[in-house]
């Protein structure tokens, strides 16, 4: 499956990223590499997370879940913002006592060869994963990830290459600017992924795009209402259709089941209930 390996690769990428940064800022005592390095940990931990829910998702629906395990992914986007909020606010912390202490980082250029294979590893993830994250708000979470840690990489490489010149000060002054950094992503994270979990609406384009595929069978008066919210990462959708009052049960059934099969066949719609109501056939006057 592409997602799932989308998710594996984040785990091995994020795991040699981790070890690398780990050695050298320890080696150096770089605090931006470091604090690179325990994102990097914590981008592990999400990866893994992603990469059982996707797995859960993919399963069929079944006694206890009738409308499938959709809600999965939403649940690990969540997780994954909270794992990024927390490393945030440690960043932060462990930058501030390394300014108030005075420590600095040792020079050399190994750590500036270190985030730089870091960014191009970040940039070839998030390019994949952006690209088969359609439909997985997992995905998209860590496809956000990683253009977040191209970014927090050359904040690092600024700090350390600052150090190297002489701006001693940089090295934590970039950490700080990641730990905050961090935290507003984490924020975002979890408010693109709470509106699956609390059931939104549907936006107005897709409730519109309901209503014309129904209009368009034969047989279907007019739309009386209609409700679509997410079910997980897919929509349910309930809509109540006017056909003639005269026409036999069956043939009523039969265009409530077209509409049905119809929007069901619409992208992220997991199921559509229709209602169907009675309506007086217009006659000349």
């Amino acid at each position: 499956m592409t997602k799932t390996r989308a998710s594996f690769l984040g785990i091995i990428g994020n795991s040699v990223l981790f070890i690398l940064k780990i050695i050298v800022g320890i080696i150096f005592n770089s605090i931006s590499l470091i604090s690179d390095a325990i994102n990097s940990l914590t981008d592990i931990i999400s990866s893994i997370v992603v990469h059982i829910s996707i797995k859960v998702s993919q399963k069929s629906a079944d006694f206890d879940h009738p409308f499938g395990h959709h809600r999965a992914e939403p649940i690990a986007g969540l997780v994954v913002a909270i794992f990024t909020g927390i490393v945030g606010f440690e960043i932060l912390k462990e930058s501030i006592i390394r300014i108030l202490s005075g420590k600095v980082m040792l020079l050399g250029t190994l750590p500036i060869v270190i985030l730089l294979i870091t960014i191009i590893t970040k940039i070839s993830l998030f390019i994949y994963v952006k690209k088969v994250s359609r439909n997985s708000p997992a995905l998209q979470a860590q496809a956000i990830d990683h253009k977040n840690d191209v970014i927090i990489s050359f904040s690092a490489l600024i700090g350390v290459i600052g150090v190297n010149i002489g701006y001693f000060f940089l090295d934590a002054v970039m950490a700080i600017l990641i730990g905050f950094w961090i935290i507003r992503q984490g924020y975002n994270i979890a408010n693109d992924n709470i509106k699956y979990l609390m059931g939104e609406v549907a936006p107005k384009e897709i409730t519109n795009k309901v209503i014309k595929k129904a209009e368009s069978i034969q047989g279907v008066k007019r739309i009386n209402e209609i409700r679509a919210h997410y079910v997980g990462t897919l929509l349910q959708i309930e809509i109540h259709i006017s056909v003639d009052r005269d026409l036999t049960t069956y043939r009523s059934h039969a265009i409530g089941k077209k509409v049905q099969l119809l929007i069901q066949k619409m992208h992220n719609v997991n199921y559509c209930f229709v209602h169907i109501d009675p309506i007086i056939k217009s006659r000349p006057h």
